[in-house]
């Protein structure tokens, strides 16, 4: 009786044996595939914000938000908000007008951002027009970027960040 058992076990496995080694797949060199993947990226740690100091632009930046989205606009808003106690303790300044806000974004086919404003452009001064176009360029996956800035029927730009 084990005999028998032992007849099959080896049966079995000299069929499972066959089976694999005869499944007719050929050994092949690499197959080429295209390009890597591309796409969209996770969003960074940090945002970047083009603050004045001492008259000049310069870029800062501040953790993002974890618990909720954070939008070009929200960004952009944060220009208009000022800056940190911190930031201000180191000197850092906006000219762009709390009332500039809400801004929105729009961006075209092909990259190019138009940030409108809630007061007219023309009335900005050229740092502040500048920490918006720096600003909303850094949010671009790719830059350089041309940001146009709009408000009350005025257009500035399309500009790149002289930065």
């Amino acid at each position: 009786m084990k005999a028998w058992l032992a007849c099959r076990v080896l049966a079995a496995g000299l069929v499972s044996f066959v089976a694999v080694a005869g499944c007719g797949v050929r050994p092949s060199d690499v197959i080429p595939a295209g390009d890597p993947p591309s796409g969209g990226v996770a969003p960074t740690a940090t945002i970047t914000l083009y603050l004045v100091k001492n008259g000049r632009l310069d870029a800062v930046t501040r953790p993002r938000p974890r618990h909720r989205p954070l939008f070009k606009a929200d960004t952009l808003a944060l220009l208009a908000a000022g800056p940190t106690g911190k930031e201000q303790a180191r000197g850092f300044t906006t000219d762009v007008p709390g009332e500039a806000g809400p801004f929105s974004v729009t961006v075209k086919p092909d990259g190019h951002l138009v940030v409108t404003l809630s007061t007219p452009a023309g009335e900005l001064s050229a740092l502040a027009v500048d920490q918006i176009v720096c600003t909303a360029a850094a949010l671009a996956p790719e830059n350089p970027t041309q940001v146009t800035v709009l408000g009350a029927g005025q257009s500035i730009g399309p500009r790149e960040c002289p930065e």
